[in-house]
This record gives structure tokens, sequence and C-alpha cells, in this order.
């Protein structure tokens, strides 16, 4: 009778002393942390998980189960309106520092309300661990957190399920306490849900016509020899991917990460919540060093050069399979000497290129493309496995001291598996190209607080910056 049920941002309720004897409810927390639990790790969270507890027989779980399907649901049914069924789904997480569970809205096919029971130590906001609700816009996406519900011991927490109950777990802070919560979903009939937003694909753009000179101004000389080329493009064809390190001269990478550092530089977040979280630079106010960098990425000698490393077809002059001078592992002279056309023809025609659009075939004649992005990633950085497309290639930028374990790397994953085919750690001044196509997903993985360890030797320094683009065949 004491519960009020909140309608914004989406309708949730708290109920705190919800199991009503104290002994009862420490005996249940008792008898979940003997259970046998499993690490889940992917892009949307980082958690402890116990198996279904449908059909378990300690006596505690059984009889919470038994409370909340035969007792609490016809109360929550007439609360909220929604018929509910006389079966749930549920499960006990635990989450220790760094664990999070990112912006999600938990629609699922019959789930109409979700509930997270808190069997938790003394709480405060900053052991982190909050359950954050977010506002909406008109189409359907997470804004921002308008509401942070703090953990505390025997409090239930219900919400209703729906296009916006967009909500997180927000990362844990403390390394000493244990976020322990019973939580799952009530089922129901099936509400008609509105059409997905569809985001714009990024831009695509032309290459530039820079001849190989730029190559010789930017690159390790050791990339630009033939046999080497050769030697990489043999490894990529067998393997898919390949990590060129000490990729750019020295002197050019030092005076990229100076320039990175640049306060002029305006990044804006990108989102929305439930499928990234980092920063981009805004391309006007880069300094001319970063500039002529972008215009290295997108020159023509470098979609040369990318296609002798990894056999792709990115640019005319490279050989195809269909070929019949094309020797497996043979790459193409990177200044072009192999056109019989005069250069000035070839820059003319790709001067006048337009960008391949989505709704082309793929199979368009002289439609090779990038797209190309300046990122910085630090505490709190993610993206979800959601986008699809053909050939990334990343230059990551990294300062020394980054470990594993701050998260930052990008998992590559086969559509509809979970078993990860490749993870790509971001490293010092290293070049990572991975053949991707349409049914394999990426995501970079979310950087966790273990990173700020990083501010004793650099202060001005949360995370890593990187250059990712994507070359089309």
């Amino acid at each position: 009778e004491a519960a009020a049920v909140e309608p914004a941002p989406f309708r949730h309720s708290i109920i705190p002393g919800f199991l009503a004897s104290a002994a009862f409810a420490e005996a249940l927390r008792d008898e979940l942390l003997g259970l046998g639990f499993r690490g889940r790790r992917n892009d949307l969270l980082s958690l402890r998980q116990s198996e279904e507890l449908r059909g378990s027989s300690e006596p505690h779980v059984a009889a919470l189960r038994h409370a909340l399907c035969e007792e609490f649901r016809p109360w929550l049914s007439a609360v909220t309106q929604i018929e509910l069924e006389p079966t749930i789904d549920i499960s006990c997480a635990k989450y220790e520092y760094t664990d999070v569970l990112l912006c999600h809205d938990d629609e699922l096919e019959g789930r109409r309300i979700a509930f997270i029971l808190y069997l938790v130590p003394p709480w405060e906001k900053r052991d982190g661990g909050t359950l954050d609700l977010y506002s909406t816009d008109e189409r359907f996406q997470p804004q921002q957190i308008v509401k942070s519900l703090v953990p505390s011991w025997n409090t239930l927490v219900f919400f209703e399920v729906s296009p916006v109950s967009f909500h997180q777990a927000r990362s844990f802070l403390s390394e000493e306490k244990c976020r322990l919560s019973v939580s799952g979903w009530f089922h129901g009939p099936s509400t008609v849900r509105p059409a997905r937003c569809i985001e714009a694909p990024l831009p695509r753009s032309p290459h530039i016509p820079y001849d190989h000179e730029i190559l010789y101004e930017w690159i390790s000389l050791v990339y630009l020899d033939m046999d080497s080329q050769a030697q990489i493009q043999e490894e990529f064809e067998e393997r898919s991917e390949i990590l060129l390190k000490d990729f750019l001269k020295k002197e050019k990478y030092q005076l990229l990460c100076e320039a990175l550092e640049n306060k002029d530089i305006q990044w804006s977040s990108q989102g929305p919540a439930n499928k990234r979280l980092y920063e981009t630079a805004e391309e006007d106010t880069l300094p001319d060093i970063l500039d002529k960098f972008l215009q290295f990425l997108r020159s023509e000698a470098l979609f040369l050069l990318l296609s002798n490393f990894t056999g792709l077809k990115l640019h005319f002059l490279a050989p195809s399979d269909e070929d019949e001078d094309a020797g497996e592992g043979k790459a193409t002279d990177t200044t072009g000497h192999s056109s019989p056309k005069p250069e000035q023809e070839e820059v003319e025609h790709y001067a006048d290129s337009k960008p391949h659009q989505p709704d082309q075939p793929d199979s368009v004649p002289e439609a090779q493309d990038s797209k190309t992005q300046n990122s910085k990633w630090s505490g709190s950085s993610v993206t979800w496995s959601l986008d699809s497309v053909q050939l990334p290639n990343s230059l990551s930028f990294l300062f020394q001291d980054w470990d594993p374990e701050y998260g930052g790397f990008t998992s590559y994953i086969a559509k509809g598996e979970d078993e990860e085919l490749l993870t790509v750690n971001p490293e010092d001044n290293c070049l990572a190209l991975v053949y991707r196509d349409k049914e394999t997903m990426k995501f970079v993985k979310y950087v966790n607080h273990r990173s700020l360890a990083r501010l004793n030797k650099h202060p001005n320094r949360t995370g890593f910056w990187d250059f990712s683009f994507v070359y089309y065949e």
C-alpha cells in the first residue's frame, strides 16, 4: 500500500523492506552466495551470474520464487493494469569492481515487468552500481540520465518494460563491496512496438589524388618495400587480420600525439547511449598536422598501399583475382607505374567520382571510397555490436602504460554468436588491419575505472585516441 508507481521517465516503483523477515532476507543472501556463478563479458555487460533459479531446490530461493509468482504477481498486475503470466524468469547476479550493465531497454518478446531485489551491504552513491533511468526523445532513443537509484538492503525495484525503458547499472567503483541482487521479468501479452530508429550511415568520400610521395612522408620505410608488402599480403590473406607495429615514422607520430592534446580541438560526444559513448573531433578545429594526417588517410596512394597489404581491390589500379597477371601474394607498385593510363587522366577520373551510396550494389565499378573518424576514448567509453560494414581498418594511437584490463579493446564477433573471433588491443603506433564481412560485427569494450591508475604517471591522459577508417572494395 505504501508503494507508489512513478510515471517518469517510465513507470517504476521502489519498495523498501520488501521481505518482511530480516532473518529470511539474510538466509536468502547466504544461499545465493553459495550458488555457482559464471562470468559474463560482452559488449553490454560485465558481471557474474547464476544459472536460472526457476528450478532451484534451495529452500529460501524456492520460497522467494513462490512468493513472487503467487503473492506478489496478482498485486503487481492490479497496480500496473497488466495481465501477467504465473511464471517468471529469475536469476542472481554479483557485480564487483568495474563491472557494469550498459544502457538497454530490456525489450524481448513477452517481457512486461522487470524487477530487481537488492541484497547489498550499506551502500553509497560513490560506490557506483546505481540503477540509472534515461529520458528518451521522440524517436525512442535514450538521451540522458534523469534519475539514479542507489541500491539498498532488502529493497525491490520494478519497472514496466517498454520502448522507452532505457536504464543501466552504473560501473562499480568499490573494490571492497559486492552488489548482490535477484532479478528477472514477469511476462504477459506482447505489445505493439514502434519501428526501430535507423541511423544515417557515416558519409563516405572518394580518395584524394595524392601520389606516392605522401607515403614516404608518413610511413616507416620498411612498409614501403615491395617484398615486405608481399609478405604482409600473404599473412593477411591467411588470417584476415594483421598488426603493423611502428607504422608511422617516429617523428611524425610524436607530432601527432602532441597535437592531439591541443586544447583548441573541439570534441563532441557520440551517442545514443544504447549504442556508443565516445568523443570525436570536429575536423575544422584540428591543428594543421592532424588535418594533413587525415589527408594522408584519404590519399589515393594509401588506397593503393592498403590494396597491396590486403590483396583487396580498394583502387582500380590494384590487381584483382580475375587479373591474369596477378600472382598470389604479389604486390603492385604503389606509384601506379603499372597503369597504361597517364597519371593526369587517373587523377581527373577520381577527382570527379562520387561517394558510393548505401542503396547501390557493391559491384558498382570505381566505387572505392572510405570514411574516417578521429576518436577519443576515456573512462566509460564504449560501443555496441550493432553496426555492420565490410572492411574496417583502425589506426590506434595509445600512450604507454595502457593495460588490457582497462578495456578499450576492439572485439570482433560473428552475427548471432557469443564467441569472439578476434580481439585487438590498443597499441602504440600500430596499424590494425581487419577484414570484416557483413556477418561480422565489432564493438569497443567499455573503458573502466582501472584506467584511472594511469593518472599517477600522466595527469592529463585519461584515455587514448585513435583514427578509425573503413575502406570498401
